[in-house]
């Protein structure tokens, strides 16, 4: 970790399960370099926590707003701060 990674942590809404939507997201995570995770909440949205280097987690962040072939988004809650270092990898959590 540098010190110019961040903390991205957002919730994805709208038809964002059953679509592929984690699974892209780890293959985004991963070519960009980004740790973290990603998990299907109850209520329909997808949670996601990234850390990195604010123009990966900036790119993350404009797939996320799109999602995969199949989703439809209707909205993104970000929220950014520093990183914290405790990811090694980038998961999908249950």
């Amino acid at each position: 970790m540098t010190d110019a990674e961040e903390r991205l942590h957002a919730v994805v809404s709208g038809f964002v399960q059953g679509v592929g939507f984690r699974g892209t997201t780890v293959i985004w995570a991963e070519q960009l370099s980004l740790r973290g995770w990603v998990k299907n909440l109850r209520d329909g949205s997808v949670e996601v926590v990234a850390e990195g280097p604010r123009p990966a987690l900036q790119e993350f962040l404009t797939y996320l707003r799109e999602g995969p072939l199949g989703a439809r988004v209707s909205g993104v809650r970000a929220q950014w701060s520093p990183a914290s270092g405790e990811f090694s990898e980038f998961e999908v959590r249950w």
